[in-house]
């Protein structure tokens, strides 16, 4: 690109010769700087508004901007064509030069809820149209659209009092969201869902579609699993607390994984559920005002009786070999050469997270570990939790050698048993594949992760439902969720295991009586029916008051 600037009598700047790719333009033309004026004027700002210059030209229209007060942003890639003709101070205006109309925009998101969530009101300059119409105009049509919600005005949430919630469910892929769909259909709940495109949370487009949202479907509250659509920098928690509108997060994972991304998301506005009660204090301690433990549960209309038996033992899980090796590969090497020690320290620990053993036993590492940045230090967590798992499970699951079990999961498990030890089928789909495989099973067996040494795993409620046996690991948040020995079989030591599959496999009657006295449970207190209400009635609790 060439650029020959155009000076009037006076030496004014007034146009501009522009040449790229073979053609020449005049940047304003015969009107000169008054064309970027008009353009402002044209604009019709509304009180609270701020403009969005899609190419500053001359930078006439931008002055008169600032001359007005009015904060203003500038998007403009052409740095050759800024570097000839100049213009405004660069701490005056927010300049967006990225090539990627994505990163601008989420750019002018952030910049947008500085400013208090005031709309952002394009004034799309001529000449950049025509430049590269594709970056230009798809940036002005995305901030029209916006625009013309007016959502600041008319998206302040109701409040949660009596009748059904209306509920806005951030979604992607995770398994949990079909469940929750499926709750709130057989529940009544008026839902609506938000897609989070592409992984990519504090986007424009997300946020434009939670706007839409809160004006045209008027939720009571946000739900969302394990921090989905919660970014790092705060735009969507900023949104909501602007909105009056709670999100209600429910963690299925370990909260404290996920959260270390995540301070910005401690608000008033946002409701922490956790299915591991263990995490309750901790979370608290973080700053989250509201916090409640709400377990697992199961999806009746799923998970149904089938059969007849085909195996006798089987446990369904991953090895965590690739998961611990993928972990250990992003920490630095002095660290993971310690990770054996710190994960058979943390297993029988009574401490419940990595962070917690390693205060304790450790405190010179965790002095290094706090100095890494946020991404390395949970995944050093992250790596001693999954080699805490895979020890634990491989110490169980080598006690079924006996039994010649079935293994459903990942190849890892040829590396830890010998082949001729175990029958073995590749990862099943939770949805398509599980409900017709537990029925199949006399005893389905389970080995807890290490990531909820208290809480009940998905299994636990999964396998019932299905009027299946499971033999599982003691945790102690079972007992208040099942009858211990008359609901649910537990060993403490992969010692007790041998002996209890031999006993159950040798009574049938009893473990018949189990498996149904389980399944009665679960279905009169531990499905997705009882979790919404529950989940609902505490938001209610929360957020049914007045205004503030």
């Amino acid at each position: 690109m060439t650029v020959r600037p155009v000076f009037g009598a006076d030496g004014a700047l007034v146009d501009a010769e522009v040449t790229h790719g073979g053609k020449t333009w005049r940047l304003v033309g015969r009107r000169g700087p008054a064309l970027e004026e008009d353009l402002l004027a044209a604009a019709a700002l509304q009180q609270g508004e701020v403009p969005v210059f899609l190419g500053a030209g001359l930078g006439a229209g931008v002055a008169a901007a600032i001359a007005r007060g009015l904060p203003v942003a500038v998007v403009e890639k052409e740095t050759a064509l800024r570097a000839a003709l100049g213009g405004p101070m660069s701490g005056q205006v927010l300049w967006c030069t990225e090539a990627d109309p994505e990163i601008v925009l989420a750019r002018l998101t952030r910049w947008q809820m500085e400013l208090g969530a005031a709309a952002l009101a394009p004034v799309l300059h001529p000449f950049y149209a025509r430049l590269d119409p594709e970056y230009y105009r798809t940036v002005a049509e995305r901030l029209r659209a916006a625009r013309k919600v007016r959502f600041w005005e008319r998206a302040r949430a109701p409040r949660l009092e009596g009748g059904a919630p209306r509920i806005l469910l951030v979604a992607s892929s995770y398994f949990l969201h079909g469940e929750l769909l499926a709750a709130c259909a057989r529940l009544q709940y008026p839902v609506q869902v938000v897609e989070l495109p592409s992984q990519e949370m504090g986007s424009q487009e997300f946020v434009e579609a939670v706007l839409r949202a809160a004006v045209a479907f008027r939720p009571h509250f946000a739900l969302t699993v394990n921090h989905l659509g919660v970014d790092r920098e705060g735009v969507l928690v900023d949104l909501l607390a602007r909105l009056e509108l709670p999100l209600a997060s429910w963690f299925v994972d370990d909260p404290h994984l996920i959260i270390g991304l995540y301070q910005s998301a401690v608000s008033p506005w946002v409701a922490v559920f956790t299915w591991d009660a263990d995490t309750v204090p901790s979370l608290r301690a973080l700053g989250f005002s509201h916090v409640r433990y709400l377990p697992l549960g199961t999806d009746p209309t799923r998970f149904v009786p089938g059969g007849p038996a085909r195996w006798d033992v089987a446990f369904v899980g991953n090895s965590m070999v690739t998961k611990v090796h993928t972990k250990g590969g992003r920490i630095p090497p002095h660290l993971a050469a310690h990770l054996d020690e710190w994960a058979a320290g943390f297993a029988v620990s009574p401490l419940r997270t990595v962070r917690a053993y390693l205060a304790l036993h450790f405190p010179q590492v965790l002095e290094q570990v706090a100095a890494l940045p946020v991404e390395t230090q949970l995944a050093l967590e992250t790596a001693v939790t999954w080699q805490a798992t895979r020890d634990w499970r491989y110490a169980c699951v080598r006690e079924l050698v006996p039994f010649h079990p079935l293994i459903v999961g990942d190849p890892g498990w040829h590396s830890l048993l010998p082949p001729a030890c175990f029958e073995y089928l590749p990862e099943m789909n939770y949805y398509t594949d599980l409900p017709c495989f537990y029925p199949q099973v006399r005893i389905n067996f389970n080995a807890t992760s290490l990531q909820m040494k208290g809480a009940a795993n998905q299994r636990v409620f999964d396998v019932p439902a299905c009027g299946a046996f499971v033999l599982t690991d003691y945790r102690q948040q079972l007992e208040g969720l099942f009858r211990l020995g008359q609901e649910v079989v537990c060993y403490s030591s992969p010692e007790e295991i041998p002996e209890l599959v031999r006993y159950y496999l040798a009574h049938e009657g009893k473990r018949h009586a189990i498996a149904q006295a389980a399944r009665a449970r679960v279905l009169a207190e531990h499905t997705y029916d009882h979790r919404l209400p529950a989940l609902v009635a505490a938001m209610r609790e929360w957020y049914g008051g007045p205004r503030a």
